[in-house]
C-alpha cells in the first residue's frame, strides 16, 4: 500500500469516525437513522404514489427509466421529495438532453433482506437502468458482512435473470468503524467482489465528502440536509453520467 493509498483510507475512516460519533450521540435515532419525530414527519410527506409501498411505483412513462433502489438515503429521509438525490440527478439528465425517468424507490429502513423482500414487485415495472444503494441499514445494525454480500449477490442475480438487458449500477457504501477493523475492510470489500462477480457499473461511497460534516447533515447527523444532497447527487452523476450515455448510444 502506498503513502496515497494509506492517506485516502485515513481520511476514511476519520469521516466514518465522525459518522459513527453522531450516530451514537443523537438520541432516539434507530438503526434506519430514523427518530419517532422524524419518522411521523417523514410519513406525513409520503405522497399517494408512495402510499402502502414506502416507494414510488418502479413503473414510469414512454422514456427509458432509471430506477433507483435504496435506503433513507436514497428515498431523501427529511427532505421534500423533489429534493432527494435522484430526483436532482432527473435535472441533471434533462439539463444534459438526456432522455430518462427517474424513479425513487427508497425506503427509508431497510436492509439488504428487506430489498430481496420487495424485489419481485420491484422488477414487475420497466427499467432501463437500476442503481442500488444498500446496506447502510446492514451497517448500522452490525449484520456480518457475509450475509450482505450473500444478499446483494442474490438480488443482481434475480434481477439479471428477469432484466438481461438492463444496466445494473452498485453504489459502494462504507460501515462504520465502531464494529472493528476487520468487520469495516470486508464491508467495503464485498461491493468491489459482487459488482465484478454480477457485471455490475460500481459507484464511489454515497456520502464521500458529506459524511461527518455537520454542516452538510440535518441534525441527525446521518442523513444530507439540502446543501449536502447537492453533492450527494453531483457525486453520483459524476460516475452515472457515462453509464447513461452509453446505454443512450445503445438504444439509438
Amino acid at each position: 500500500m502506498n503513502d496515497s493509498t494509506r492517506k485516502k483510507g485515513a481520511g476514511l475512516r476519520a469521516v466514518l469516525g465522525v459518522l459513527a460519533a453522531a450516530c451514537v450521540a443523537v438520541s432516539g435515532v434507530s438503526c434506519s437513522g430514523r427518530s419517532d419525530a422524524v419518522a411521523s414527519a417523514d410519513s406525513a410527506k409520503v405522497p399517494p404514489s408512495r402510499e402502502g409501498n414506502g416507494a414510488a411505483s418502479p413503473s414510469a412513462g414512454t422514456k427509458p427509466v432509471v430506477l433507483f433502489v435504496g435506503t433513507s438515503l436514497t428515498a431523501g429521509l427529511g427532505l421534500d421529495p423533489d429534493s432527494a438525490y435522484p430526483m436532482l440527478i432527473q435535472r441533471k439528465i434533462d439539463s444534459a438532453g438526456l432522455k430518462f425517468e427517474v424513479v425513487n424507490a427508497g425506503v427509508s429502513g431497510e436492509t439488504s433482506s428487506g430489498l430481496l423482500d420487495r424485489l419481485d414487485w420491484l422488477l414487475n415495472g420497466k427499467f432501463t437502468v437500476m442503481v442500488l444503494e444498500t446496506g447502510a441499514n446492514d451497517g448500522l445494525r452490525g449484520i456480518p458482512a457475509a450475509t450482505l454480500k450473500a444478499n446483494l449477490d442474490t438480488a443482481l442475480v434475480r434481477i439479471r435473470a428477469k432484466r438481461p438487458d438492463a444496466h445494473l449500477v452498485v453504489i459502494q457504501m462504507e460501515a462504520l468503524p465502531n464494529l472493528g477493523p476487520t468487520y469495516a475492510a470486508d464491508f467495503h470489500r464485498l461491493y468491489g467482489d459482487v459488482a465484478k462477480k454480477d457485471g455490475a457499473t460500481l459507484l464511489p461511497f454515497l456520502l464521500t465528502d458529506v459524511a461527518g460534516h455537520r454542516e452538510l447533515n440535518q441534525g441527525d447527523g446521518i442523513h444530507p440536509n439540502n446543501t449536502g444532497e447537492r453533492m450527494v447527487a453531483d457525486n453520483v452523476w459524476k460516475w452515472l453520467r457515462p453509464v447513461l450515455d452509453s446505454v443512450a448510444i445503445r438504444r439509438k
